[in-house]
């Protein structure tokens, strides 16, 4: 579980910073062009990137102080995320540029269904 969450804040810290910043050009002018296409702009694309670390600065902190509802607190966040982009590739794009967005929901989920069950 450790591994997970671990793998996910690294992903979303970095994927965030690049859609907030702007500082790897190689990955945030094919991204700004995806947030072009599906109507959105550069606005929409750092509101996103601030979600993103949001969510992967709560698990950050749910992992040090050992707080699994904490942790499944920002992996709720990145859920989110990661199903509102599969709903713009699915929409807009093809299947194969969703599946990023696949897999980090199926990790957020590992780390935030413990928490949803309690709620049920």
């Amino acid at each position: 579980m450790l591994f997970i969450q671990g793998l996910l804040i690294a992903f979303f810290l970095f994927a965030s910073s690049v859609k907030m910043f702007g500082w790897v050009k190689a990955i945030f002018e094919p991204q700004l062009a995806f947030f072009h296409r599906y109507g959105l702009n550069r606005a929409a694309m750092f509101a996103v990137g601030v979600i993103e670390a949001t969510g992967a600065v709560v698990m950050l902190v749910g992992m040090f102080t050992a707080n699994p509802e904490l942790s499944a607190m920002g992996a709720s966040l990145i859920t989110l995320t990661s199903i509102g982009a599969m709903f713009f590739h699915f929409r807009f794009d093809t299947w194969k540029d969703a599946i990023p967005s696949m897999v980090t929901l199926v990790l957020s989920l590992i780390i935030a269904l413990p928490l949803l069950e309690r709620l049920i």
